[in-house]
């Protein structure tokens, strides 16, 4: 049985920015676009019209801006995944986004493959975030207070190594290809090591092991081997 395509709304005010996305779905047999809006107001009406998987949500928009749809559709819809589309320099944005619970982060100049890997990690589940924007999220937070080290102590080699590689926004196959374990290996690793340092996704991982300098901590606390 074909598996069901993964339905996709833009919201963007920037028309070349919506018929750049279209064209590179366009070329996805597991992808379709359902619907296109051009400011906030506009993407939350067709939200109830053509219910949506996954939503590209531009923070930037008339109307309504990206955070305000963003706060709208987790309170409201269950079930529909959203990746926000940033500039490189909207930091606050991002790391408000991030708080609201956004499922995927995504420089606007993205390259095809990447956009398209986004919706489908999002989709099945997983958070994502644009390798490129860890090393920018990293400037922000390096210097913020490291959490209580025995939540390092506690997880084991493995995880430290499944943490690392989520930190350099590798994905579970990357990452079991990386380290020669099965996909669903490294997805119980993670999910273990998230329980383990409490948090809840991908993101907030990362951001823990950045604010932790984990490898650093890793190349201290394994040193002798």
């Amino acid at each position: 049985m074909k598996k069901e395509a993964i339905k996709v709304l833009i919201a963007d005010d920037h028309t070349i920015i919506r018929e750049g996305l279209k064209r590179i779905l366009s070329f996805e047999e597991d992808i379709v676009m359902i619907g296109e809006a051009e400011n906030g107001e506009e993407a939350l009406k067709l939200l109830r019209i053509c219910s949506p998987d996954v939503i590209l949500l531009d923070c930037n928009m008339p109307l309504k801006g990206g955070l305000e749809v963003l706060k709208s559709v987790k309170s409201q819809y269950d079930t529909i995944k959203v990746i926000m589309l940033t500039v490189e320099n909207d930091r606050k944005t991002i790391h408000t986004a991030i708080d609201i619970g956004a499922d995927g982060y995504m420089l606007k100049d993205s390259a095809g493959t990447e956009i398209v890997n986004a919706i489908r990690t999002v989709y099945d589940g997983e958070k994502y975030i644009e390798k490129s924007l860890i090393s920018f999220l990293f400037l922000d937070i390096k210097n913020q207070n490291k959490k209580s080290e025995s939540q390092l102590d506690i997880l084991s080699k493995r995880e430290l190594d499944v943490l690392i590689e989520i930190s350099k926004g590798l994905s579970n196959k990357e990452i079991g290809e990386k380290l020669f374990l099965s996909e669903k290996t490294v997805k119980n690793y993670a999910t273990t090591l998230f329980r383990k340092i409490n948090v809840l996704d991908r993101v907030q991982a990362t951001i823990f092991a950045l604010q932790n300098t984990i490898e650093d901590y890793y190349l201290t606390r394994f040193k002798d081997e």
